[in-house]
């Protein structure tokens, strides 16, 4: 089987079972089974480069063990293998016996089964799905590359999958930011919302050109660090990192805001942070209080621009995709953080998205903020980009491409100003990018609405010349009326 049919088949067979719903619970229920497979491709690679290695997982549970098909009749199937998932292998998973000592490697194993469950009821179709994914070679590198591809994929049909596709950015948007901030080996690059690990996997593609000597190897692999707190995404991102070659994927599974922000020393701040932080959402009252009361607001996304201030290293440098809410916003929390965010940072430079890059998961119009922590702010450069030519909406068919940011990165490294096109010479001039002194945002109360989409204007008329066209369309619809009326009352004598 072509290892571009995997995906495809997997579902179709899952589509059987009255166990799974949805796109989401059908992701979960892949990766669990692939993160084994996975997990027992990298410990025959650990056992191969030490003699030593002791796993963590007991021997009977192992993918090598359980799962794999001999063809001699002895594979588990059906009820027997239900009641192996079910009451055997992911009760104990649940527990290994870990502590700090423990290695990264060998503790993800229970951080990632700690919440994750088994959907399928049948245990004839969940055989099925085990032989699927164990065809794959992960210790070939060529197969393991293409099925990185295939990964992908199953990360892009989360955008579909209801709730779940808050956690996946496309990857042409982070691409771009990374490139944008361009992060060097030996610098520590973050993510406190990480998904399914987009941004850090887009910063490994990045620095792995970087590469020369087997020190840089060591580097490369503790680039990265993330935190997320669902189920879902963590198990993907840890398996995202393990199918690029991060052995100790830096990836915690809890709540960025349970602690007190303050107490972050500087060996737990950042370099480069990269982040599209959940919008909306509600925080609880126990982890409010980690933020200072002038910063603290019910708005998950301001929290994590707080956290964010509290986390970035002198010089350090950041991308974070906020909403339109955040931009001009006037309630204090807000104003609060935008003044913090000029005062205290250089917030240099804010990228206006098209509403759609998101969808079908949210059309919500969304924005990118570049700052860095090497001055106040002395202006702010505002960039709009438009939809390509040809595109009304970018949608599952038509996404946003690697392409679509060629103007603003041409633009970047020339910055000037660029003037939209006006109708007539009466109308308004507006501005596709334009810059904005600190001290014109500060006097428009933190406003950083600026440079967005042109809104369809509305034509307001003189009260006189209003009521007459109101009067006249009145009578207009009127005469219909009474047409219609006429008609139906012929039709009616005509019986």
């Amino acid at each position: 089987m072509g290892i571009g049919n995997i995906l495809k088949k997997l579902q179709d067979i899952m589509r059987k079972d009255e166990g799974v719903n949805g796109d989401a619970q059908r992701l979960e229920q892949i990766v669990w089974i692939l993160f084994l497979k996975v997990y027992d491709a990298k410990e025959q690679q650990w056992e191969f480069d030490d003699d030593n290695y002791k796993s963590i997982i007991p021997e009977n549970l192992r993918w090598r063990n359980w799962a794999k098909d001999n063809k001699d009749g002895l594979a588990l199937t059906g009820e027997e293998l239900l009641n192996f998932v079910n009451n055997e292998l992911f009760p104990k998973l649940k527990k290994l016996d870990i502590n700090s000592e423990t290695p990264i490697k060998k503790a993800i194993v229970t951080y990632t089964f700690k919440d994750v469950n088994n959907y399928m009821k049948n245990g004839i179709l969940l055989r099925q799905v085990i032989n699927v994914i164990d065809e794959i070679e992960f210790t070939n590198p060529n197969e393991r590359h293409e099925f990185n591809d295939i990964y992908e994929t199953m990360l892009k049909e989360l955008q579909s999958a209801g709730n779940a596709g808050e956690f996946y950015t496309p990857r042409p948007v982070t691409n771009f930011m990374v490139e944008m901030l361009n992060p060097t080996l030996g610098e520590k690059v973050a993510d406190f919302a990480c998904g399914t690990g987009g941004f850090l996997t887009s910063t490994l593609d990045y620095l792995k050109e970087q590469k020369k000597t087997a020190e840089d190897i060591d580097i490369y692999n503790e680039s990265i660090y993330g935190i997320e707190m669902k189920s879902l995404p963590y198990l993907l991102c840890i398996t995202n990192l393990l199918l690029h070659d991060i052995d100790n994927p830096r990836v915690e599974h809890r709540n960025s805001f349970d602690r007190n922000i303050k107490e972050y020393t500087d060996n737990e701040k950042y370099d480069v942070i990269l982040m599209n932080p959940p919008y909306g959402g509600s925080v609880l009252k126990e982890h409010l209080i980690n933020f200072p009361s002038s910063l603290r607001g019910s708005e998950t996304a301001d929290l994590f621009i707080a956290l964010i201030m509290y986390r970035l290293k002198l010089n350090g440098r950041v991308a974070v995709i906020l909403p339109d809410g955040f931009l001009f916003g006037t309630d204090n929390t807000k104003v609060n953080i935008k003044e913090k965010l000029l005062k205290d940072f250089n917030l240099h430079t804010i990228v206006r998205l098209p509403s759609s890059v998101f969808a079908p998961y949210t059309s919500i119009t969304t924005n990118i903020l570049f700052f860095d922590k090497t001055q106040s702010t002395d202006k702010v450069w505002f960039y709009r980009m438009d939809m390509p030519e040809g595109y009304k909406n970018f949608s599952k068919t038509k996404p946003i491409l690697n392409i679509h940011f060629n103007d603003v990165k041409e633009w970047w490294n020339n910055r000037k100003e660029i003037v939209d096109k006006k109708e007539n010479e009466d109308a308004t001039i507006t501005y596709k990018a334009k810059s904005y002194d600190v001290k014109e945002i500060i006097n428009m109360n933190y406003n950083l609405d600026l440079c967005g989409y042109p809104h369809e204007e509305e034509i307001i008329l003189e009260p006189k010349e209003l009521i007459a066209q109101y009067q006249k369309k009145r009578a207009s619809l009127n005469a219909e009326i009474d047409k219609i009326l006429a008609e139906v009352s012929k039709l009616l004598e005509e019986e």
